[in-house]
């Protein structure tokens, strides 16, 4: 499948790209520099800026792509522009495209405004808030065929390829197992539709996603 990821070029982009790239997809990813991230003859990248119009992302993207994967952030500089309004026009841009297939990264418990309360949550508030409109727009005002997942802390450690899904607490992720996890969601069908959280646990990726 010829997959575009938006985000290439963050810490879980990157690591996303390469397993697609493992897997024998074709990957676009996005960059606004002119380095080349991978040498694979299956990556080619473009330069996408979020902040442009609609209409200027939708000439942008390839359209041949059969799935968009949604892995950018401004890391707080622009909440609003990138993470929020920015997801919203590529959402807009997927169903103009015809492309069928949207995965979006958010945040643990984005959709459960009563959970915000818990551990560093209302110190976020602005990139919980950006998230929670982002994941409610791709939910109830596209008909894309999604999947949403909201991992909890993102921890610059070894993956164990093991996971928990469905949870109600706050926990800690791997990267890597992020973005084995994203890379599992592509083709399943157990997850189409659906709004997953996780964190590090005791089932491996692959059989968690088909539980679900």
């Amino acid at each position: 499948m010829k997959v575009l990821v938006i985000g290439s070029t963050g810490r879980v982009g990157r690591l996303l790209t390469e397993k697609l790239l493992e897997q024998g997809h074709t990957v676009v990813g996005t960059s606004r520099g002119e380095e080349r991230l991978f040498e694979s003859d299956n990556y080619n990248q473009i330069n996408l800026n979020l902040l442009d119009d609609t209409k200027d992302i939708v000439n942008t993207i390839p359209k041949d792509v059969g799935a968009v994967y949604f892995v950018s952030g401004s890391r707080g500089k622009d909440l609003f522009q990138v993470d929020l309004h920015g997801a919203i026009k590529t959402m807009q841009a997927a169903e103009e495209l015809n492309i069928p297939r949207y995965i979006l990264l958010s945040t643990l418990f984005a959709l459960d405004t009563s959970k915000w309360h818990i551990g560093d949550i209302d110190q976020l508030r602005d990139y919980y808030v950006s998230k929670h409109y982002a994941d409610q727009w791709l939910t109830k005002n596209t008909g894309l065929n999604y999947s949403i997942l909201q991992p909890g802390n993102l921890k610059e450690v070894p993956g164990t390829g093991r996971i928990d899904t469905n949870v109600e607490e706050m926990g800690d992720n791997s990267i890597t197992d992020v973005a084995d996890t994203l890379a599992e969601l592509l083709e399943a069908p157990s997850s189409y539709k659906k709004v997953i959280t996780m964190h590090s646990g005791k089932t491996p990726i692959a059989q968690a996603i088909g539980e679900l």
